[in-house]
């Protein structure tokens, strides 16, 4: 039987000491409101449901969102740490001041509706709602945070978004290889025309060191890629020609393997080329409209598709591990099966001689 005591203070607390549970308190302003708690606390313990939440009631959001960037941010790929920084900050600006336990579904339903009336992606406001839940579920498991639910689970997300069909024409292509070209950094120029030939990600890329390129076979070996399996890629003529002149690059310097490396950061070590900013300087000052650099693996991947290549043998290069996600890459130009088709067109009447010659 729970015990209710008038605290010097004017408030209620109420006590629960039951075997096999740790003793119980928690103190309410209203002496109705502590008798309520200890019954339905009570139940809770004979029926085996009861979960302590005070420390859940304690924990805010802010605090457990920078545990979560502190703990569990680090242990993912350095690209997925770059790129949680904003969605950590919307949590945060949104829910920060809120108790773990005081987070409802509807109160996730309304970040969900104000990220996307402010005009934010639906595939970005499902990252935001990812990172929210993910950071539930390892606060339920692995802080001892005592929570009855995951409110992200009850709620629905945003409709993915329709696959990005952005191609580079060849006028687009002209230029921005002359903007890259011009820039005093010659790494940036090799990135980008090796995105272009190898469909390989960005992150892909600039973590390439020097024990991962066998120019003699002309392949790339990946060993930290997006969906964790290692893979091997084909270098294609040109794509040898820029790999071989970033490996032979006159400033390499001694202390690091990186092919495209950065300055040496406060500890002292070399990590890979952040050229974000440079790429959105270039395509601002030249012009271009809704180009993204993941665009540039969309366009990779549609011209092997164009080359000939079977999904098998583009999927194996650009490592998708589903058909469907690769056709979400893929985006064949009309234009251009036009052709085919005039090609195929004449063949048939050729093959049947129905052009009258000879």
């Amino acid at each position: 039987m729970a015990s209710i005591i008038k605290t010097p203070s004017g408030t209620w607390k109420a006590i629960i000491r039951k075997r096999g549970f740790p003793t119980t308190i928690k103190t309410f302003r209203v002496k109705r409101d502590a008798d309520d708690w200890a019954r339905t606390t009570e139940d809770e313990m004979v029926r085996g449901l009861y979960i302590r939440r005070q420390s859940a009631d304690r924990m805010t959001l802010a605090e457990a969102l920078e545990r979560y960037a502190a703990e569990v941010t680090p242990t993912k790929k350095h690209y997925t740490q770059l790129g949680e920084r904003s969605h950590l900050a919307a949590l945060t600006k949104f829910f920060g001041a809120y108790s773990m336990s005081a987070v409802t579904p509807e109160l996730v339903a309304k970040f969900r509706d104000q990220r996307l009336a402010d005009g934010k992606a639906a595939n970005t406001v499902r990252l935001d709602l990812a990172l929210l839940g993910h950071l539930y579920a390892v606060a339920m498991r692995e802080w001892g945070v005592g929570l009855v639910y995951n409110p992200v689970r009850l709620i629905r997300k945003p409709t993915p978004g329709a696959a990005r069909d952005r191609r580079l024409d060849a006028g687009e292509e002209a230029r921005l290889f002359a903007a890259v070209a011009a820039h005093s950094n010659p790494m940036l120029k090799w990135i980008v025309e090796l995105a272009i030939e190898t469909g390989m990600r960005r992150s892909e890329i600039t973590s390439l060191k020097l024990e991962h390129v066998d120019m003699e076979r002309r392949i790339v070996r990946l060993l930290d890629t997006k969906n964790g399996e290692p893979r091997t890629v084909p270098l294609s003529r040109r794509a040898t020609e820029v790999m071989q002149q970033a490996i032979s690059h006159p400033v390499r310097p001694d202390d690091t393997r990186l092919i495209f490396f950065g300055e040496p950061g406060r500890d002292g070590q070399r990590r890979p080329w952040q050229y974000d900013r440079v790429w959105r300087q270039i395509l601002a000052k030249e012009g271009f409209r809704d180009l993204h650099f993941h665009d540039l693996r969309h366009e990779a991947v549609s011209r092997l598709v164009e080359q000939g290549l079977s999904d098998q043998e583009v999927s194996a290069i650009s490592g998708h591990k589903s058909m469907q996600m690769l056709k979400r890459y893929t985006h064949l130009r009309a234009e251009d099966l036009v052709a085919k088709l005039d090609q195929r067109n004449e063949s048939n009447l050729f093959g049947r001689g129905e052009l009258g010659i000879g």
